[in-house]
């Protein structure tokens, strides 16, 4: 791959989830070193809807002929990241805190959006492995994003607050950003894992009776997830296999049982070679959901719904530095046991995206995208939406 197209893949997993590995502006503070790093982003986005249908949980918006311009950040939003690292006791002690400022106006006028991602604390050593506490990016579904192209675009359409889409609900499932204690073992040649407990979701009653909705956090339960990764290179050859999942006994104070338990697993690779990188994944689960977690994961009998999708993708660097890439996925969601008569559910949202990163300087990638996405009720109504988008992102 580039190597300018590496550092912006690098500045995204930086801004994402930073370590001390990925330096950005460094400041020496006494026993610290004070890393400052992040992006900014800024995108217009042409979107053109057709299609009337009720698609309960769908992406693609409806309207015939429904054509609407949008100005804003994209799947990554601003990232303004500050940490600090430091050796003591024969422990390696790192803080992270970042901010996401939104890039649009915001609605009912207001002066944008913000988040606030990221506030944790590790410790660990080389010999055998860190500990996290704070908040960070989920570990379920973290390799999907990160290896999705579209992290350094727009992908699907806004969605997220102070972010798009990208390919969430269309390949794969939302990562989140949650609270969690989690151990990574050191690296073994390439082999490395994470586990963790990580605060849950309730699914709540609202006033929807097609679904469960994931309103709440604060389950009396809390989410098991974990990791495990083979980072490999070869000659020209680089490449990374993973698999992750999560589990979560939904507990009482919900309408699904007692003794409901979602869970979810996916198995993904990453292979470059010449220039070439292909990306493959999949995933399955129940009472998951198919775009934010545990989100129309039940019915409103209190029923999980089973539900599976992937992605795959191929870019390709041209001799102009330009990275050029193609992917499809789909995410699917079936009706719980009982259900045959809830016909507006969403059955699938699916999406074909192309696009190009042009890396102008080390730091600065110029986005320009097309994506078709196409949402399906369990009745075969669709909504269908044309989105083109063009754009810059500059990680430091």
């Amino acid at each position: 791959m580039n190597k300018n197209i590496k550092l912006a893949v690098a500045g995204a997993v930086l801004a994402l989830s930073a370590t001390a590995a990925n330096a950005g502006i460094i400041i020496p503070a006494g026993e610290w070193t004070i890393d400052i790093g992040g992006n900014v982003n800024s995108f217009m986005s042409q979107s053109t809807a057709k299609g009337t249908a009720n698609v309960y949980g769908g992406i693609a918006g409806g309207g015939t002929n429904n054509s609407v311009n949008s100005q804003g950040t994209g799947l990554l939003p601003n990232f303004l990241s500050v940490s600090g690292t430091t050796r003591q006791n024969d422990l390696d002690v790192t803080w992270l805190i970042s901010i996401q400022p939104g890039g649009d106006i915001g609605s009912g006028g207001a002066l944008g959006t913000q988040n606030n991602r990221q506030a944790y604390l590790t410790f660990g050593d080389k010999s055998w492995g860190s500990v996290k506490l704070g908040k960070d990016l989920g570990i379920f579904a973290s390799d999907a994003i990160l290896n999705d192209m579209t992290l350094l675009g727009v992908g699907a359409g806004a969605g997220l607050g102070n972010a798009t889409y990208g390919r969430i609900g269309t390949g794969f499932q939302y990562a989140d950003w949650k609270s969690q204690v989690a151990y990574t073992t050191p690296n073994f040649n390439g082999f490395q894992a994470t586990v963790g407990l990580t605060q849950a979701w309730n699914a709540t009653a609202t006033s929807s009776a097609a679904s469960l909705e994931t309103t709440n956090r604060g389950s009396g339960n809390p989410a098991y997830e974990g990791k495990a990764s083979y980072s490999f290179a070869a000659n020209d050859v680089t490449g990374k296999v993973w698999v992750s999942g999560l589990g979560q006994k939904m507990g009482s104070g919900t309408l699904a049982s007692d003794d409901a338990t979602a869970w979810v697993a996916d198995v993904g690779a990453n292979v470059n070679f010449g220039g070439l990188g292909l990306t493959g994944y999949y995933y399955n689960g129940k009472g998951i959901g198919s775009t934010f977690q545990f989100l129309n994961a039940y019915s409103s009998a209190g029923r999980a719904r089973d539900s599976d999708g992937g992605y795959v993708q191929a870019t390709y660097v041209l001799p102009t530095k330009t990275k050029a890439g193609i992917s499809w996925g789909q995410s699917k969601l079936d009706l719980a046991s009982g259900e045959g008569s809830n016909t507006t559910l969403l059955r699938t949202n699916e999406m074909v995206t192309a696009g190009l990163y042009h890396p102008l300087t080390k730091h600065l990638n110029l986005v320009g995208e097309y994506s078709y996405i196409q949402s399906e009720n369990h009745a075969g109504a669709e909504n269908k939406t044309n989105s083109v988008s063009l754009g810059g992102i500059l990680f430091f």
